[in-house]
């Protein structure tokens, strides 16, 4: 049977491409939308596409309404903990593409997941070569022992660093915290301008425009570097393959996922 979806985030630029793949797969069956400006309209319509016959509705409660197996979510930072915890209540999994969590935002939806015997599957990013250039940062971690990062986003971007690197740095921490030679706190100046420090990782975002998203983790020895770089670009198709996957591997998953990475390697 089709895996029955409801998009939050319907029109956005991710969302908008993951509801047209949905919408042409016979996988997959959207079964509710959710948006806050094209409330009312078919979906279909408000894609440009031929009338589907389901609604976008304001608010998530009312698109649950219609069973749903998984819950899509590309909002905003202010929505998504909340449009989590209300499809988990409404026994809906979900998989959440949308950055700004925190780590007690995590342990809530972990806990609440869990709870359920549910699934949740969060990504920073849903590209399968930025999960790829993830995973190469912390394989690189157990090697070498100085690493910063660098978070590049477009400057209407609201939330730093972006989910990708939050969850990067969040898991180098989980492997070692890098070695400084002298402490931020240590410093003569500024010492604000040695970057903010997540789970001992320095990282240092950039908002300016020209950028889209990218970021690279920058590993140091004497004498020698290595820059590990993921750039996306100005159109969302890398993140839909992605997402996709995640819808039906969080059908087997109770509890919470971080990371696309660790679906493809474990």
């Amino acid at each position: 049977m089709a895996i029955r979806v409801c998009i939050a985030g319907v029109t956005g630029w991710t969302g908008s491409a993951v509801a047209k793949q949905i919408i042409a797969s016979e996988g997959f069956h959207l079964t509710g939308a959710v948006a806050r400006q094209a409330a009312g309209t078919d979906v279909g319509a408000a894609l440009g596409l031929p009338p589907v016959g389901v609604e976008i509705m304001p608010d998530l409660a009312a698109a649950l309404a219609t069973p749903t197996d998984v819950l899509v979510d590309y909002t905003a930072p202010d929505v998504v903990r909340s449009h989590t915890l209300t499809a988990l209540a409404h026994g809906v999994r979900v998989v959440v593409g949308t950055s700004g969590l925190t780590a007690r935002d995590y342990d809530e939806i972990s806990a609440a997941a869990t709870a359920k015997g549910l699934g949740v599957i969060a990504a920073g990013n849903f590209s399968i070569t930025a999960a790829l250039a993830k995973h190469l940062a912390l394989l690189t971690a157990k090697y070498i022992p100085s690493w910063e990062i660098i978070d590049y986003a477009s400057a209407n971007k609201v939330d730093a660093p972006s989910g990708t690197v939050q969850e990067l740095a969040e898991e180098l921490g989980r492997i070692a915290h890098p070695r400084q030679e002298v402490p931020a706190e240590a410093m003569h100046g500024r010492p604000e301008a040695r970057g903010a420090e997540i789970e001992g990782t320095r990282v240092h975002s950039l908002r300016l425009p020209s950028y889209v998203i990218a970021f690279e983790t920058i590993f140091g020895l004497p004498n020698e570097r290595l820059t590990i770089r993921h750039d996306a670009g100005s159109g969302a198709d890398p993140y839909v393959s992605g997402t996709l996957l995640a819808v039906k591997e969080v059908l087997r998953v109770q509890g919470l996922v971080r990371g696309l990475d660790r679906l493809l390697f474990g």
